[in-house]
């Protein structure tokens, strides 16, 4: 398997060398030339499989040639070794057809455990093979810092540098990045939004001289390898509930676009999915493109799911490139645009995106009500992020008759304070972090300000 950028002037790679090149040197993203297409007898028997042998046969045709298989399946049952569910990914009923696909229960209690648990191992082992070690720059606007870091901790071939907003994750979120004290993590608070965050990660990309200096690489869902390991929980949760025989339809929490993006490869794939739901919370521009077909950057406001106060969706640009025929240059005019601007309108794709896709906004008051009422009619507890995206299929699922599995992103106790406002009592930590808040922290509060960063970052790699 091959891989192109969606702006079309970078080099096409294969999945080692793009695992480890992060963002492509033009600016793009970069995805497979083709969509492998699983067999329905396949799907179906996913049902029965432990999740690590589905994991390999989902991965393995956009692995195939660049890793070799035995190695690649022993990475795969090393990572999920780690989950604490023997099936890693559950699925369970809330009732109603409504489903919730549990992807919190790893390290660190999110769903971006379930891709940087293997990319960890996969960075490690592409690395030692070719002798060389990599600088890992990531923003983060909660979970994705805490997953990579506990993945790449410890690792003698890479460095981790994490960017997050600071005072715009919770404490836990913070603690759990800031209180990892191996000498290869360093974090920085950016006086900031995520969007800053990850703009200053981008701009360290194409300072192609810092880049290569460093051998810079990314770990945010703009490496497809965590966008490639995500696309299997949406293809096992699709069997369970009956596919390729029967359809199913997700709604799903969304900031960045990588997790939602990840079901639309599985669709792509073949999996029965007739409906993609996008929940926003008040940073709500993908909902307003969905219903408008214009994309409006706007303010980016503090929410009680800080994870998804995005303003800028950098996944999106790989389901633009597809609804745009794959004309890199195409893209990369109005992403263009869209950067200089604040606006684009998409209206000539918006139609084919709603064939798939639609969209709501669920404000903090909704996701209160929401967390409440879900305690109170199920006994499961959400976080808030989960709420958004439960409140999203209430208003935006079409047909009762086929299954809606909402995202369940995070543990509640990522958000106690969010959650205890909502039913009154705090979620606990489980015994693995019970002590976190008395763990000692390191980190380092700068500008947002590329020199700054850079200049950190110089200092600290001499």
């Amino acid at each position: 398997m091959k891989y192109v950028s969606t702006r079309g002037a970078a080099p096409t790679l294969t999945f080692d060398d793009v695992l480890l090149t992060g963002l492509a040197r033009d600016g793009g993203l970069y995805v497979p030339e083709s969509w492998p297409q699983l067999q329905r007898d396949q799907v179906r028997s996913f049902a029965d499989r432990p999740y690590a042998e589905v994991a390999l046969e989902v991965m393995w045709p956009y692995v195939d040639g660049a890793i070799e298989r035995g190695a690649f399946e022993t990475m795969i049952h090393d990572a999920y070794a780690t989950f604490t569910h023997p099936d890693v990914c559950p699925v369970r009923p809330l009732g109603g057809n409504v489903w919730l696909l549990e992807l919190f229960h790893g390290p660190t209690l999110s769903f971006k455990d379930v891709a940087l648990q293997l990319v960890g191992h996969l960075f490690e082992h592409e690395l030692r093979r070719r002798a060389e070690h990599l600088t890992i720059v990531g923003a983060t606007s909660g979970d994705t810092g805490s997953a990579a870091i506990e993945a790449c901790r410890d690792r003698d071939t890479l460095d981790v540098f994490m960017l997050h907003p600071r005072g715009r994750v919770s404490e836990v979120q913070r603690l759990q990045m800031t209180s990892v004290l191996s000498p290869n993590i360093h974090n920085i608070a950016i006086d900031g939004t995520f969007d800053d965050c990850q703009d200053l990660v981008k701009a360290m990309f194409a300072d192609f001289e810092f880049r290569d200096r460093h051998r810079l690489s990314a770990v945010n869902s703009i490496n497809w390898g965590r966008i490639l390991a995500q696309v299997v929980y949406y293809v096992r949760t699709a069997a369970v509930l009956g596919a390729p025989d029967t359809p199913v339809t997700f709604s799903v929490p969304t900031g960045n676009f990588g997790n939602v993006f990840a079901a639309w490869v599985a669709r792509q794939m073949g999996v029965p999915i007739k409906q993609l739901i996008i929940g926003s919370n008040e940073n709500d521009i993908l909902t307003r493109f969905v219903d408008s077909g214009e994309m409006e950057m706007h303010e980016v406001v503090s929410t009680s799911s800080p994870a998804m106060d995005i303003q800028i969706s950098s996944n999106f640009e790989r389901l633009l490139f597809e609804l745009l025929g794959r004309d890199g240059d195409e893209l990369a005019s109005r992403v263009e645009l869209f950067r200089e601007t604040g606006r684009v309108g998409l209206f000539d794709v918006v139609g084919s995106m709603r064939e798939v896709f639609t969209a709501a906004r669920i404000d903090a008051a909704a996701v209160a009500r929401i967390i409440a009422a879900t305690e109170r009619q199920s006994g499961v507890v959400v976080d808030p992020h989960t709420a958004v995206g439960l409140g999203a299929a209430a208003v935006r699922h079409h047909d009762p008759s086929v299954p809606v599995v909402c995202v369940a992103t995070a543990h509640p106790a990522k958000f106690p304070d969010a959650v205890e406002a909502a039913i009154g009592r705090r979620p606990e930590l489980p015994d693995s972090l019970a002590d976190l808040r008395e763990r000692s922290e390191r980190y380092v509060t700068l500008p947002n300000d590329l020199a700054a960063v850079q200049e950190h970052i110089d200092s600290v790699k001499r």
